[in-house]
């Protein structure tokens, strides 16, 4: 079995009995279509966070010693069982998010490929009696019905969180297939387009009012932010998300609704460069952060 990495560090994390939110590492990749390699995104995001401040300057806290983190053993690990299928993935995902929720944790899930999230959201949809919206950061759409002949394909993703009857919120947009701009059309689904974002300073109040759910998972492809910031990713696409444009939406997010569960998906790291995965360790970091947040204004 492969030795358990640890977000931040051991020192800085505390018992699973104890943990408010916990990590957990899914690093499964099986229909990745064009740069491989995100498989290997939940260890290189685990090992870049001992680099991380344990203080936040925006939150003037040191969030790692007020809100306890445990980080969980992978699960539907592909660097060792390369024959696990996507169907049998998924149930291994919702199974395990299912049991973290029952105990009360914030889960943020990292991967891995992102049709790792229909997993997650699952136990999530099976735990609650009311629908909640699925804020998606992403660089595309991912709302086919199927793609080279798998209707689990990372590129089906939110087709299938569609299919559970879950309203969302896709936002950082800038490629879809034309099966995907009708779907948009012919269901009203309200994209905040990246090429809207560029150029409409009050996007994210936008974005905001368009959720009409109390409860919001978010999940993040990290390609949704500008390939300049974030190079380790399969599929990237020009435009993006620049870093605090996303983090002050992320914050509005939880300060104006109740952000049930998080997911960060689709890290590819690249040889002899460390920002991508710093940068994603980071990103998980604010997460916390922001729940941190809403939880002690409560």
């Amino acid at each position: 079995m492969l030795s358990v990495h640890q977000f931040l560090s051991s020192e800085a994390s505390t018992s699973y009995a104890d943990a408010q939110v916990v990590i957990l590492p899914i690093p499964y990749e099986a229909t990745t279509t064009f740069r491989k390699g995100c498989q290997n995104g939940p260890v290189a995001l685990l090992d870049a966070s001992d680099q991380l401040e344990a203080y936040d300057e925006e939150l003037e806290q040191e969030i790692c010693l007020k809100h306890g983190i445990y980080t969980c053993e992978p699960i539907a690990d592909t660097r060792q069982s390369k024959d696990l299928t996507s169907e049998q993935m998924l149930e291994l995902t919702t199974a395990r998010v299912s049991e973290l929720i029952a105990d009360g944790k914030f889960v943020i899930a990292i991967g891995g490929e992102h049709s790792i999230t229909s997993g997650v959201v699952k136990a999530y949809r099976k735990k609650l009696s009311e629908p909640f919206t699925v804020v998606q950061i992403d660089a595309h759409g991912d709302l086919r019905h199927s793609y080279e002949g798998s209707i689990y394909n990372h590129a089906c993703v939110m087709r299938r969180i569609v299919d559970m009857g879950l309203p969302t919120l896709p936002v950082g947009i800038r490629s879809i297939c034309r099966e995907e701009a009708e779907l948009i059309k012919n269901t009203n689904i309200p994209v905040i387009w990246a090429r809207d974002i560029a150029t409409d300073a009050d996007w994210i109040e936008r974005a905001i009012a368009s959720i009409n759910t109390p409860k919001v998972f978010i999940t993040i492809d990290v390609d949704g932010i500008d390939p300049s910031l974030m190079p380790g990713v399969g599929t990237p696409e020009p435009g993006g998300l620049s870093w605090y444009g996303m983090i002050h939406f992320l914050r509005r997010v939880f300060e104006t609704h109740e952000v049930i569960g998080c997911d960060v998906m689709e890290l590819a790291p690249v040889v002899d460069a460390v920002v991508s995965e710093f940068t994603t360790a980071k990103l998980v970091y604010k997460l916390i952060g922001y729940h941190w947040l809403t939880q002690r204004v409560k």
